[in-house]
């Protein structure tokens, strides 16, 4: 029993290392706050990520005997089926993560990589090849001058094909649209017509330099992006309601 309870408690020791280093690549880098209430992603990949850190070392615990001719076999088997889980686990949630945060006319969209338009990648500038691996990217998607193309893209949306916001052709620095976000942004009074007041002057006082606000589309949460219209910058993501 003592060696299987030392088993255990190495088994759970290195998988709980691995928990840590995982929690911190998604909620840190891939789901920073609070983009991850916004995905929905914490319920989920916390309980995928409890399953794995403790079925591994039961198993473990359960298998264990020393002596035994196929331990190694059982072992082996076991940290492939618990590694393979959290590969599994990982890969999914790194297809949902918001990959880019694109402003399109009035509004910021959370979009995944599972989201984009992999069509006309010849179009695509090579900053946007790729979905960011490192975090969330800020980026704009501009309408093509191009009429045609613009009732297309307008008449595919309609029906559930890829929208603006999920055409990296379109995309475009952030800068290039700090105008339009100016003119768009909304006043932060507006803020407590959709939240309580004191909710609204709890989140303000974090980040003073803000002076106006726009949507943010999500998967699970819509959510609100400061802006500071004087530089034209985007201040930070806040968990208020853009709407009721």
């Amino acid at each position: 029993m003592l060696d299987r309870l030392r088993a255990f408690a190495v088994h759970f020791s290195l998988s709980l290392l691995v928990a840590l280093a995982s929690l911190f690549l998604v909620f840190r880098i891939w789901y920073p706050s609070p983009l991850s209430v916004a995905m929905g992603v914490t319920h989920v990949f916390l309980v995928m990520l409890l399953v794995d850190v403790t079925l591994g070392p039961v198993l473990t615990f359960c298998v264990f005997k020393q002596g035994k001719k196929t331990l190694k076999f059982d072992l082996a088997v076991i940290a492939v089926l618990q590694v393979g889980a959290l590969v599994y686990g990982l890969h999914t949630v790194a297809e949902g993560r918001p990959a880019w945060l694109v402003f399109t006319t009035d509004r910021f969209d959370a979009v995944r990589p599972i989201d984009l338009d992999s069509r006309f990648s010849e179009n695509v500038a090579p900053e946007y090849a790729s979905a960011p691996v490192l975090g969330p990217r800020w980026v704009a998607a501009v309408r093509p001058d191009d009429v045609k193309a613009d009732s297309d893209i307008v008449f595919e949306s309609v029906f559930g094909g890829a929208d603006l916001q999920h055409r990296p052709y379109l995309y475009h620095p952030i800068k290039s649209v700090a105008k339009d976000i100016g003119s768009r942004a909304q006043p932060l009074e507006r803020l407590k017509e959709f939240n309580s007041e004191s909710q609204v002057v709890e989140v303000l006082k974090q980040w003073p330099e803000a002076d106006a606000w726009l949507p943010l589309m999500a998967t699970v949460k819509p959510m609100v992006v400061l802006v500071k219209k004087q530089s034209l910058e985007v201040v930070a993501i806040v968990d208020l309601s853009p709407w009721t």
